[in-house]
């Protein structure tokens, strides 16, 4: 039976994404039939794969589930915290697979939010060579001018790198108050909050409306509904272009 590296097969568990996968593995926490295993290291799936002493179960008749959820504030993006913060695993626990988020929001950002146990489909959406767009409506304090939109629109230095060019759009304009549609292509730590910071800018709210062209629509906060399968085809679409 041919092996595969173990950040895979722990993916297609639906454990979590291979991006965790591969901490865990670096983090010591994996071990390969009893023994402590390093990155890449491969296994095949009759090898006895542990993490933190609970062994995976590795069967190839799953089913995989693609959720998407609006994400409430005050909700981190964690399967648990040990901080004992409200987590956004509480409100997928009726999933019967063990499900986990594909990207994250903040804590104090709200909107779309997606969830699966296809560890290659979570991949796709996170590699950067994806470029997926994602839409996020942003409110900011007290007011923007041009020079801060070409800024961000050109792409800014944060955190030691550049972001790449982004569409800025004006929604609203008022007194002390102005609503932002951005559209970026990345999915950096805090992005947005970051990129408007740089320039000068406080972020009053932030709520993603859509990953490629997949839309959070009327979803209520803290519902989840799963995929159908046109937005799925969709976005695979997306994907492979």
């Amino acid at each position: 039976m041919e092996k595969q590296r173990l950040q895979k097969i722990i993916a297609e568990t639906g454990y979590c994404s291979r991006r965790k996968a591969e901490e865990l593995i670096s983090a010591g926490r994996v071990k390969l039939n009893g023994r402590a295993c390093k990155l890449g290291d491969k296994a095949s799936t009759k090898d006895i794969i542990s993490i933190d002493g609970e062994n995976l179960v590795i069967s190839k008749k799953r089913r995989f589930y693609y959720i998407m959820l609006h994400k409430p504030r005050g909700y981190v993006t964690t399967m648990s915290d040990e901080l004992d913060r409200k987590s956004v695993s509480e409100l997928v626990k009726d999933i019967p697979e063990r499900v986990y988020p594909i990207g994250r929001l903040d804590r104090n950002s709200e909107g779309l939010l997606l969830f699966t146990n296809d560890g290659k489909f979570a991949n796709d959406i996170m590699h950067p060579s994806g470029h997926i767009a994602k839409i996020y409506r942003v409110t900011v304090r007290p007011k923007i001018t041009d020079e801060q939109l070409v800024r961000m629109s050109e792409g800014i230095e944060i955190d030691g790198k550049k972001t790449l060019p982004c569409v800025i759009n004006v929604l609203t304009n008022e007194n002390g108050r102005v609503v932002l549609q951005m559209v970026i292509k990345e999915g950096r730590n805090r992005q947005i909050r970051k990129m408007c910071e740089a320039v000068g800018l406080e972020v009053a709210r932030l709520k993603r409306t859509a990953i490629g062209p997949v839309k959070l629509g009327m979803l209520k906060p803290g519902a989840h509904r799963e995929l159908t399968s046109e937005e799925l085809r969709a976005l695979r679409t997306a994907i492979s272009k």
